[in-house]
């Protein structure tokens, strides 16, 4: 109960931001992001293979290098700014950096409260369970506990749809740390980044083949603060080149093994 309304404060306060900001911005953010010499784009370095924390302790990633990409295209440097997930609209809106590329999904919602380019990718809901796993379908899951990152989607719909006790998380690597613990019976995220885990290193996990678990495909956009058209289209400009030219492929094949587009 205290986690539902939390979230709901949460979407109350991103709410009200959004309403508190002008209907147009002095200047469009453009000329400011090319004045700075560099492009401020936040994730959560939470959830690999989209971004995440490697052994130099960098943050890279498919994200990562999309928003690397981008800032080049625009004529400045790139600047990866890790931030929790449950934040990361409240932290654009303030203005603590230009832009979100973390796989955010595209929602009426948050387009109330940000204008978004792309979409970039497109991905799918899926629950996981550990490979061992008695569970076969959603009526296994009534009562259990199931795992989800603050803040995301999927969150959402699992509190929406109700029945099981619901536990949330910063990222990816916390929940498949608690499905192996068994402190939570199953977990609900994207489901490109999990297959990419179970391919890459070896996580023993296995998808619920339920039809209405996996929600459609979604589109995945880059959030920027509304009132920014010249951004905006720099910015899709600067994405469509790297989908004709090659370069986003490369980047997919890079981290994905595949072209997500």
């Amino acid at each position: 109960m205290l986690k539902a309304i939390l979230s709901c404060a949460l979407a109350a306060g991103i709410a009200i931001a959004a309403a508190a900001l002008p209907s147009a911005a002095a200047a469009d953010e453009l000329e400011t992001v090319k004045a700075a010499g560099e492009f401020k784009f936040a994730n959560s370095g939470a959830y690999p293979p989209f971004s995440f924390v490697d052994d130099t302790n960098q943050v890279v990633g498919f994200d990562v290098d999309i928003g690397n990409e981008i800032a080049k295209r625009l004529g400045v440097k790139g600047v990866a700014v890790s931030t929790a997930w449950d934040g990361i609209i409240a932290g654009l809106l303030a203005g603590k950096y230009d832009a979100i590329i973390g796989s955010m999904t595209i929602t009426a919602e948050r387009e109330k409260a940000v204008d978004f380019v792309g979409p970039y990718y497109r991905s799918g809901r899926g629950i996981f369970v550990a490979t061992d796993s008695a569970v076969k379908s959603l009526d296994d899951l009534k009562d259990k506990t199931i795992g989800v990152t603050l803040g995301e989607t999927h969150e959402k719909w699992a509190r929406e749809r109700g029945g099981w006790e619901i536990r949330t998380y910063k990222g990816l690597p916390e929940l498949f740390l608690e499905l192996k613990s068994g402190r939570v019976d199953a977990i609900v995220v994207d489901s490109i980044p999990v297959m990419v885990a179970m391919k890459d290193n070896g996580e023993k996990v296995r998808k619920l083949e339920t039809a209405e678990i996996d929600g459609g495909a979604v589109n995945i956009g880059i959030a920027i603060r509304k009132g920014n058209p010249d951004l905006k289209a720099a910015m899709q400009k600067a994405l469509d080149e790297m989908m004709a030219d090659g370069t986003y492929e490369t980047i997919s094949m890079k981290w994905i093994g595949a072209d997500i587009r």
